[in-house]
């Protein structure tokens, strides 16, 4: 296929994550197995807070916000690459590699967004508690939570549209197994310089910035804490706390060894199954912390699941 403007390119070819035929079953397996965990566990999640009048408080508002765009954040790759496994075949169409771009860096963002948003809210519940519930209001949860949404949306399609303008060359096969951005624009036969540029802006948009505020929220917390006179009363206000700080260290703990340990092999296929850990685990992993760690979802899951 001759170099060509986007409109021109049919379709792409993703390599997944091995291309072993031995490997496939067991691929398939695990990852049915992940996403269904996921989409179930943060399923729960959601219905024990919609459900129960207990946990309508801002901090289980944002809980199962984070929980409806896991599993959106998985769907938008899991499902395509077991589809492609089923059917034993690698391709995507050039509008599916688009969308499925398009939309998994708005749930990426929106992930990033949220936690450092509940990252506020714990803020707010410790160090400034008689106050809370006048400053956490329904208004500003709501506000919080769209401003997130438009944030993303607009940055998603920014980096799309500027995707659409490449002009891609013969080699179309993604070392990875969805559409990745960093890797799609490698394939491009045009200057890319414009489109580093803005995933860079993006990266600090979308990463440095929520990751700078998750830091500064828990350095005035752990203050906060710390000012505490009784060892009871810093283990309590410690625990509001712990799941979100496990949360966020699983998340970007995995985003950040994935792009520091691709950057020091200059592998593809590493980076890809590297990726797994905040793509599809993370997800996963979210309903058992909550639940394992917060007395309050736990006794509003068996009076659900009770029913």
């Amino acid at each position: 296929m001759e170099p060509g403007n986007g409109t021109q390119i049919s379709e792409f070819h993703l390599l997944g994550l091995s291309q072993a035929l031995e490997l496939q079953s067991l691929i398939f397996g695990l990852f049915l197995s992940m996403y269904l965990v996921t989409v179930f566990g943060n399923l729960l999640i959601i219905l024990a807070v919609s459900s129960d009048s207990h946990l309508h408080t801002p901090m289980y508002f944002f809980l199962s916000n984070l929980s409806l765009v896991d599993i959106c954040f998985t769907s938008t790759t899991i499902p395509k690459m077991l589809v492609n496994i089923q059917t034993q075949s690698n391709v995507i169409t050039y509008a599916g590699c688009i969308t499925q771009m398009y939309f998994f860096i708005v749930f990426a963002g929106l992930d990033n967004f949220i936690l450092t948003v509940m990252a506020y809210d714990r803020f707010v519940a410790i160090c400034h508690p008689l106050r809370y519930m006048v400053i956490m209001n329904p208004q500003l949860c709501g506000l919080l939570v769209l401003v997130s949404w438009i944030t993303s949306v607009l940055n998603s399609l920014l980096e799309s549209l500027m995707v659409l303008d490449l002009r891609f060359c013969s080699d179309l096969e993604i070392p990875h197994f969805f559409c990745e951005f960093n890797q799609l624009i490698q394939l491009a036969c045009s200057d890319i310089f414009l489109n580093n540029m803005i995933m860079y802006f993006s990266a600090g948009l979308l990463c440095v910035g929520p990751l700078a505020g998750i830091l500064y929220s828990y350095s005035k917390i752990l203050s906060s804490i710390c000012g505490i006179p009784s060892a009871q009363g810093k283990y309590k206000a410690f625990s509001t706390c712990a799941s979100h700080l496990s949360v966020v260290s699983l998340f970007y703990g995995t985003l950040l060894g994935v792009y520091l340990s691709s950057a020091a092999s200059q592998s593809s296929h590493s980076s890809a199954a590297a990726s797994v850990m905040y793509t599809v685990v993370t997800p996963m992993l979210n309903p058992f912390i909550y639940s394992l760690r917060n007395k309050d979802i736990k006794k509003a899951l068996e009076r659900f699941l009770g029913r």
